[in-house]
């Protein structure tokens, strides 16, 4: 990674007071599902952008969820606190994903297909995996708005299409020009706001999860199926499904639950 991103990251703001009672809430064991919803209930922006999230077809609720506490029931709480990671990480960044030919409104898409891919696939059966992979699959592509930033400020935006076009492969591309991909920056955010371990060794390794500590190699087989099946530009397609589901038989994960989950997707 250059030193050019290391500045950047290492001059990002503090994550607000509310970010830090969130994580303090969860990462107590002692903690209740009452802790979490008071906290979260402080702040009506933030219930606000949580409650529209889970709101989102893509999670296939037949009834509308008008309050916190029905959303950390339904959802749990580590998926709750996915929500709430990715309304306030995104805030901290000015967005301007050009480079990659991709506007605000297609990144956002994205992070949101993602997660309701991951929610829907892992809800049932890895559900003790949600507290890692929720806020995971929103915030895994937050790298790419600091990348973005550098290619800019080195005006290497037409040498990056080029890459694109020439390898067909993002992280290669954003290897080639500024010699770090997103998981890697986006894991050096996270562990510069000190998130817990498992997060930012899940985003890091996910395109290589054998590379990850073992605890953590499930959740990044995960978390790459997942960026397989719904790549850059939030279109799904039946070449990126089928890829997804070859990762699903190399990793020995569930086929089924994943077929029913792209479906609603």
């Amino acid at each position: 990674m250059t030193d050019d991103i290391l500045k950047k990251i290492k001059q990002l703001p503090p994550l607000p007071e509310s970010a830090m009672q969130i994580e303090a809430v969860y990462q107590d064991p002692d903690s209740s599902f009452n802790d979490m919803v008071k906290i979260l209930e402080k702040d009506p922006l933030l219930t606000a952008d949580i409650l529209k999230a889970a709101n989102s077809p893509l999670y296939g609720f037949s009834r509308e969820i008008n309050a916190i506490s029905q959303a950390v029931g339904l959802f749990g709480m580590g998926t709750v606190r996915g929500f709430a990671l990715a309304s306030i990480v995104k805030k901290s960044f000015t967005l301007d994903l050009s480079p990659y030919g991709i506007n605000n409104d297609m990144f956002s898409a994205l992070s949101k297909k993602q997660h309701g891919l991951m929610t829907s696939w892992c809800l049932r059966k890895e559900n003790k995996l949600l507290g890692i992979l929720s806020p995971a699959a929103f915030l895994v592509e937050i790298g790419k708005v600091l990348i973005a930033q550098q290619i800019m400020v080195d005006n290497k935006q037409e040498e990056f299409r080029d890459a694109l076009a020439e390898l067909q492969d993002v992280e290669a591309a954003e290897r080639k020009i500024v010699d770090a991909d997103t998981p890697e920056v986006s894991a050096t955010i996270f562990s510069h706001w000190r998130f817990e371990e498992s997060l930012v060794d899940t985003i890091r390794n996910c395109q290589n999860p054998e590379k990850a500590d073992e605890k953590d190699q499930r959740a990044a087989k995960i978390l790459h199926v997942v960026r397989v099946a719904v790549p850059i530009n939030g279109v799904i397609t039946d070449e990126s499904i089928n890829a997804a589901k070859d990762l699903i038989g190399k990793y020995a994960l569930d086929m089924e639950s994943f077929e029913t989950a792209i479906q609603n997707v």
